[in-house]
């Protein structure tokens, strides 16, 4: 187990430094300075291309970075925003990409379990059609859409809610309800694909499992339905769901640069296009490599997992 894990983890390492060195030479592509600006003169912008050394060869920027990310584990500094730290700048912004992202999980996984097991409990009823249209729904509309439609007709029609997200600020007034309450609409639009996926994993599951030899069995021994679906069937359709949290969290923190833009979310999202609009090269790249640890670190959680599970994955992956 522990040459399995090893392996997966030096084949992660791998990943991520190709990942990181792509994305570097990427950068060095686009057109522009991050000095672009028509009140900086000639010579200024000289001065600080030289200044951070962006006046040297693409490749010895690369290994300069490279051994600066290894040995000091430092991201670099933005261009941008006052030489600040990426990898505090990072910081600040992931907080509020992790908020909008976990209430949209947890509501979403809630609501697709119940949605997806009602319509196999009453297969071919109201539950299994609205399952159907729901799912339909979230999963061909896209989550810019279902935020400008929740935005206009939540916000501008009924005045529910405010239209744009508020961090907490004390200094303005902003408390943590007023916080939590201003990402309903945000973790809401997110959330829609997770409701979709989460209901057509337990619907299909959960119709295979019910009509499974043993739960026959348990049925004839006399246990009363309701039990047999909570006690055996429910929680074998679950193994499959949770299967496919992994990936879907991800997703969400990753996906919901469109979202964020719509509703002002200070996350990493907006910290991201800003930097490629504006060539931040070093604030690009952090965010890239967060977003692509975050990425593998979760494929590592269930490669670990399955090997725990199936002593066979094991074997084909280097032997015990």
């Amino acid at each position: 187990m522990i040459r399995y894990a090893l392996q997966r983890i030096a084949l992660i390492v791998l990943t991520l430094f190709i990942v990181l060195t792509i994305n570097f030479f990427l950068l060095r592509l686009m057109p522009g300075t991050p000095f672009e600006n028509p009140k900086i003169t000639n010579v200024q912008k000289e001065m600080m291309m030289r200044k951070y050394g962006l006046n040297e060869p693409a490749f010895v920027q690369y290994t300069r970075y490279l051994k600066n990310l290894i040995i000091n584990r430092d991201l670099g500094n933005s261009f941008k925003l006052q030489d600040q730290p990426v990898s505090k700048l990072i910081a600040i912004k992931l907080q509020h990409t992790v908020k909008i992202g976990t209430i949209a999980l947890i509501f979403g996984v809630i609501v697709g379990i119940f949605l997806g097991a009602m319509a196999a409990i009453y297969k071919g009823s109201f539950w299994d059609h609205l399952s159907t249209i729901l799912g339909v729904i979230g999963v061909s509309i896209p989550g810019f859409v279902a935020a400008a439609f929740l935005q206009y007709f939540f916000c501008t029609k009924l005045n529910w809610f405010p239209y744009l997200y508020e961090p907490v600020d004390v200094s303005r007034g902003v408390s943590t309800f007023d916080s939590l309450y201003s990402s309903i609409l945000p973790s809401l639009a997110l959330s829609l694909f997770v409701i979709a996926s989460t209901m057509r994993y337990m619907r299909a599951e959960l119709v295979e499992v019910l009509s499974s030899d043993y739960i026959l069995l348990a049925r004839a021994k006399g246990l009363s339905k309701p039990k047999v679906i909570v006690r055996h069937a429910i929680r074998n359709a679950l193994i499959p769901v949770i299967t496919i949290l992994g990936p879907m969290t991800v997703a969400l923190l990753t996906g919901g640069i469109v979202v964020e833009r719509f509703f002002g979310v200070p996350g990493l999202g907006r910290l991201l296009l800003n930097g490629i609009t504006q060539n931040d090269y070093f604030l690009v790249l952090g965010v890239n490599l967060v977003f692509s640890f975050l990425f593998v670190a979760v494929i590592l959680t269930i490669d670990l997992l399955y090997g725990v599970i199936d002593p066979r994955i094991r074997l084909k992956g280097g032997g015990v």
